[in-house]
């Protein structure tokens, strides 16, 4: 018999989402002003996100209901931030990434990097973090690690075969490597693994090192395993189009602050972040390696002649697969050179230390460029609906009805509904509502200055501790809903006490990232776990490690090259802009 718990447990989102608009509606009907209205729907929204009652994307839209019938914003300027230039930049790199995909270049790019590192087990880790890693700089993190997955069980099947072994007999999964994108779970999970010891009984039969070998080969798929996801969220935040996040970043700079000259562009962010991802994956790398090879790097790096044949047998698969993929087309070599072009002309439309293209062929009156890193991709985008994906040849294939009939082109609309994540579209779109409608309801000010107590800390200890504090919240809520709710919070505060926004807001962009440690924490997570062989305790153990690497690797680079790429060492006049108070000196700021 179904009890009341059980009732009230399954009907809970549709209880929170009444429940929280009711109960928190008492602050603004009793305190009056825009700040009580403002901080209602910030901790409603809060709330909805945290918990996920609704979805993401549709508790992203409540800024466009809440905000003109509480008389804090306009309804159309509420509209207007649902497609910033943010947006656009976002939408339009998209683009890119689904033409890449559709064509299959990333599984070419992957298989050849692949061949040319080997399959020795600490090369393996090393070729599939690289690969994932520079992948999910230009394509969805999801969508990378959806494709690896299914080449890392090819792979470490092949190796965990006996020499004696043939294709036909078990082991062989040839068939799992037809690279789709798995419907594998990304938010409701099946139940976790613990960590108990696997007490089945074991046939008399089996070899006296059996035991051993399926040890070995548990830990090397969990090793392997984890470095796809964790290398598909590190590579992300390479770029300013690779995952939300630092959209979100650039998007809140730009609307809290618009005197600033877009300091965060794209050349700016890779300029800084780079170097922080190589040096993060490095550390990555050999902590998985530690944890689940051992330190015994000669083995790691070379594993002898007992496992020469096993390992032939892995490269035979990838080259195999490579094959398959035949010479490369006109559609993969088009969208080669119109990635190379827009990567090109990303990095030289204002690069800050000489003047770029966007600068000197479409200036505005102040001399910096009207063009825009969005105005680029989709340039380059609208490119790809026009050039076809062959060659034009009379010898082409007719059509059913006799007629000659073109090529189709790089990317058609189909395709592109079909795969662009529209939620983080609107996702981002209702962040910079909630961020604007703060501005103008000035709650997130006065939040800022209760946290002036801060100044008497030295100015890197304070970026740590808010970075530490962003990476636990991202465990656990979507990092796209943390850097919303946090960023504008810690700007106010940072203008309270005369520091840098940007010394505090680029290393929690980038610490909302460092989701490591939890299955639910991001979908590529959420996939590597549903792939069979990893247990909560293991993502854990090795997630709560690299979560504090990551943070000691941000705050590297936030103290040292960050430094002269942002100017952080002094306190920006267009930081300014919407404060009383002089900081034209930042007497507690410490430069490193």
């Amino acid at each position: 018999m179904v009890n009341l718990g059980q009732i009230l447990w399954a009907y809970r989102r549709y209880l929170m989402a009444i429940l929280f608009p009711v109960v928190l509606l008492p602050l603004p009907l009793v305190v009056s002003g825009k700040e009580s209205k403002c901080a209602y729907v910030i901790i409603l929204m809060a709330l909805l996100w945290c918990t996920e009652t609704l979805p993401l994307a549709v508790t992203a839209f409540f800024p466009l209901i809440l905000f003109p019938m509480m008389a804090i914003m306009d309804a159309s300027e509420v509209s207007i931030e649902y497609f910033r230039d943010t947006n656009v930049l976002f939408l339009g790199g998209l683009l890119m990434a689904v033409a890449v995909e559709h064509w299959n270049l990333h599984k070419r790019i992957a298989l050849r990097v692949l061949l040319l590192i080997g399959v020795r087990p600490a090369f393996l880790f090393l070729g599939f973090m690289a690969v994932t890693a520079f992948l999910s700089m230009w394509i969805s993190n999801t969508a990378t690690t959806a494709m690896m997955v299914p080449i890392a069980s090819a792979v470490l099947e092949q190796m965990h075969r006996t020499p004696e072994q043939k294709d036909g007999e078990a082991g062989s999964v040839n068939i799992s490597f037809e690279l789709q994108e798995p419907n594998y779970p990304v938010t409701e999970k099946e139940p976790q693994k613990l960590c108990e010891k696997d007490s089945s009984p074991v046939p008399p039969s089996v070899p006296p090192d059996h035991h051993r070998k399926e040890r070995e080969h548990l830990k090397l798929s969990q090793g392997l395993s984890l470095s796809v996801c964790y290398a598909a969220s590190i590579g992300g935040m390479a770029t300013l189009t690779g995952t939300a996040p630092n959209l979100v970043l650039q998007g809140q700079v730009n609307s809290l602050f618009p005197d600033n000259p877009r300091v965060v562009n794209f050349a700016s962010w890779f300029t800084f972040a780079f170097p922080t991802v190589i040096i993060l994956l490095l550390l990555t790398w050999i902590w998985l390696q530690i944890l689940f090879l051992g330190i015994n790097f000669w083995k790691n790096f070379s594993w002898g002649e007992k496992a020469h044949k096993q390992e032939q047998a892995a490269y035979q698969v990838i080259k195999v697969e490579q094959k398959k993929l035949g010479p490369m087309s006109f559609a993969e070599k088009a969208i080669i050179f119109l990635f190379l072009l827009l990567v090109v002309l990303w990095f030289t439309r204002e690069p800050g230390f000489f003047p770029g293209w966007g600068n000197v062929a479409f200036p505005n009156h102040s001399g910096e460029s009207m063009v825009s890193d969005g105005t680029v991709a989709f340039f380059i985008g609208i490119i790809l609906f026009i050039v076809p994906s062959e060659l034009p040849s009379f010898s082409q294939q007719q059509g059913t009805q006799g007629k000659f009939k073109a090529p189709v082109a790089l990317l058609n609309w189909n395709i592109v509904n079909k795969k662009m994540p529209w939620n983080v579209f609107f996702l981002l779109g209702g962040g910079f509502a909630l961020a604007k409608g703060s501005e103008v309801g000035t709650p997130t000010p006065w939040l800022g200055n209760k946290l002036t107590p801060l100044q008497s800390i030295p100015s890197p200890a304070i970026a740590l501790i808010l970075s530490l504090l962003v990476a636990a919240f991202t465990e656990c809520t979507s990092n796209v809903a943390t850097t919303t709710l946090f960023l504008p919070i810690l700007a106010s505060m940072a203008q309270a006490i005369c520091l840098n926004p940007l010394y505090v807001m680029l290393p929690c962009t980038m610490a909302s990232s460092l989701a490591f440690m939890l299955p639910v924490a991001t979908p590529p997570n959420a996939i590597v776990f549903s792939f069979g062989k990893l247990k909560v305790c293991d993502m854990a153990k090795a997630g709560f490690l690299l979560n504090i690497l990551g943070l000691l690797t941000i705050a590297l680079a936030i103290n040292t090259w960050a430094f002269p790429i942002f100017q952080l060492h002094q306190f920006p006049d267009w930081a300014q802009s919407n404060i009383t108070t002089s900081c034209k000196v930042n007497t507690s700021f410490v430069n490193p």
